[in-house]
């Protein structure tokens, strides 16, 4: 009955829906009109996510509406530096562009109306990275930087850029408060409650510049203040 967006990710989307999360945020805002649909896998990279997207995202059947946006949020585990314990995970800057760029295009192809939002990777704590290790960490160095990650982020937005989707600049806007390492993040990486309304302020902006918003979206069934209380069945005549 609604149309949906879908929220494509690694960790940072898996856990949107969690308290304060920006997806669930993001669903409150859209209530009654839009349906959020999540798609994030933890510890995802570019490389492994172009792997699955044809399974994650099947064709849309016969009679059925494709979503109106799908948001690409992946970086953070491309950026893993290549020789830290998290080498596994890391993804060179030319792939991940080229990896992104597929991404779109297989977006583009199964559903050539949606918007395709990017959203760059979000800048790095590195002295709280070495305090909430994943796993052990006997070199004593982060296995992520905030240079790298910028760097990933410039990269998001030069293919958004050269693909015309909207991109959200999360590793700048984040670093325009001055305390955002303990205010953004909560282990270097991860979002605090206000790190992510950060993201969920922003992808609305986002959506709302391309025409996706509350105020251009009918609801799905009458609302309480439009059924008369003298004869209330009447509201669903044309339901």
């Amino acid at each position: 009955m609604r149309p949906q967006i879908y929220l494509f990710g690694d960790s940072i989307t898996e856990e949107s829906f969690g308290d304060g999360g920006w997806a669930a945020s993001l669903s409150h805002h859209f209530s009654r009109t839009v349906d959020v649909v999540l798609r994030g896998y933890s510890g995802y990279n570019t490389s492994w996510a172009l792997k699955v997207a044809e399974r994650i995202f099947p064709p849309v059947e016969s009679g059925g509406a494709p979503p109106l946006a799908v948001t690409v949020f992946f970086g953070a585990n491309d950026a893993c530096l290549a020789d830290r314990y998290s080498a596994f995970q890391h993804v060179p800057l030319h792939e991940y562009k080229q990896n992104l760029q597929s991404i779109i295009s297989f977006f583009k192809k199964r559903w050539p109306e949606t918007v395709i939002l990017l959203i760059t990777p979000p800048p790095i704590d590195e002295e709280a990275r070495l305090r909430h290790p994943y796993i052990e960490n006997p070199s004593g160095l982060p296995e992520r930087t905030n240079e790298a990650a910028g760097a990933y982020a410039q990269a998001c937005i030069s293919v958004a850029r050269e693909c015309g989707c909207p991109v959200v600049d999360l590793w700048i806007k984040m670093q325009e408060f001055p305390d955002w390492q303990k205010a953004y993040l909560s282990d270097g990486l991860h979002l605090t409650p206000a790190g992510n309304r950060i993201v969920f302020e922003e992808v609305a902006k986002k959506l709302k510049e391309q025409g996706i918003s509350v105020e251009n979206l009918p609801v799905d069934l009458p609302l309480i203040e439009n059924i008369d209380p003298q004869d209330p069945l009447k509201a669903f005549q044309d339901y």
